[in-house]
């Protein structure tokens, strides 16, 4: 597998507490929506756990080591999110058009993710966080869901991320400068 670096990044803040974030994917929305709601191709680019399902208890579970290509450990600082879980709410659930869960246990607001498709073989992915409560919750968010769809992405383009922590700090820096 070739490795893909961060693409096609975007971010913006739309709200005090609410940022939004799109990437272009190379698959249709069909095989995108598999990668949301099913665990076990979750864990392959975010957070593992049980099926998302309508109104139903979504957990997710993290395991970042899982997501480098290369055998790269986790930076001490966050080695305490190692293996942790947190049970959540799906909040809207349309197939193939839109996914929303609660985050951080209801904490840290909702995520929402909107499919649209363009064309037979790729998928527009739009990604809101809304109801951030963190005081850098924009830019830990941002940064966070920023590596995460740049794994997705590469996946989904057939390569893979060598190191998700270098892809992370690249990502934060984007997206303090982005911010601001």
């Amino acid at each position: 597998m070739a490795d893909v670096a961060q693409q096609d990044f975007s971010i913006e803040r739309t709200a005090p507490d609410t940022i939004r974030m799109e990437r272009m994917l190379d698959a249709p929305a069909d095989t995108v929506w598999r990668y949301l709601v099913d665990g076990e191709l979750r864990a392959q680019w975010f957070a593992g756990g049980s099926d998302a399902r309508p109104d139903g208890d979504l957990d997710l579970l993290f395991d970042h080591d899982r997501l480098s290509a290369d055998d790269v450990p986790c930076p001490e600082e966050y080695a305490k999110h190692k293996g942790h879980a947190s049970h959540e709410k799906v909040v809207r659930f349309e197939p193939k058009r839109v996914l929303a869960f609660t985050f951080g246990e209801g904490k840290n607001g909702v995520a929402t993710f909107e499919l649209f498709p363009q064309g037979d073989d790729r998928t527009r992915l739009v990604l809101t966080h809304s109801g951030i409560t963190s005081p850098t919750g924009d830019l830990d968010f941002g940064s966070g869901w920023s590596s995460h769809l740049a794994v997705l992405q590469a996946k989904l383009a057939g390569g893979s991320v060598r190191n998700f922590w270098a892809l992370h700090e690249q990502s934060r820096a984007a997206v303090r400068e982005a911010l601001g």
